[in-house]
């Protein structure tokens, strides 16, 4: 099995975001580690010296490459908050509803399995947790825990 590139580390996430910069961006991450938290009743551990990750899981591609991934996740980055939801990626059902909700989000943009917003200012945070929900029940379905 090839290794990810980013692992867990045995960093402590309220460390990390304790020093996260700047302040706006700082609390941010506070508020995103609270909603993580309560949507996913996980507690967060950090994967590689950015990523903020609840739960777990491991898969096969095709290909015969191991995946040993997070669950969900969010990186507090200084041009963009990241947010991980690979769910709706993996699952067409769990797509089309994801699609439906960004359409009602606000300002963000996105790559495959990722979320970038600006600022949470710019989002309508009910939507946000209606999002993060779907997409760990998608990965609770897909990919269910040992």
């Amino acid at each position: 099995m090839t290794e990810a590139k980013t692992q867990i580390t045995g960093v402590d996430p309220a460390d990390f975001i304790a020093n996260v910069e700047p302040e706006r961006r700082r609390e941010e991450a506070n508020v995103l580690d609270a909603m993580f938290r309560r949507v996913t009743g996980e507690s967060p551990r950090m994967w590689g010296t950015t990523i903020i990750g609840y739960g777990q899981y491991r898969t096969t591609y095709a290909s015969g490459r191991e995946v040993h991934w997070m669950r969900t996740g969010f990186s507090p980055r200084k041009a963009k908050l990241s947010l991980y939801l690979m769910g709706g990626y993996c699952d067409e059902m769990a797509g089309k509803h994801r699609d439906a909700l960004l359409a009602q989000l606000g300002k963000h943009s996105r790559g495959q399995s990722c979320l970038y917003i600006n600022k949470l200012a710019d989002v309508d945070m009910g939507v946000l947790e209606e999002l993060l929900l779907a997409d760990w029940q998608a990965m609770s379905r897909l990919f269910p825990e040992d």
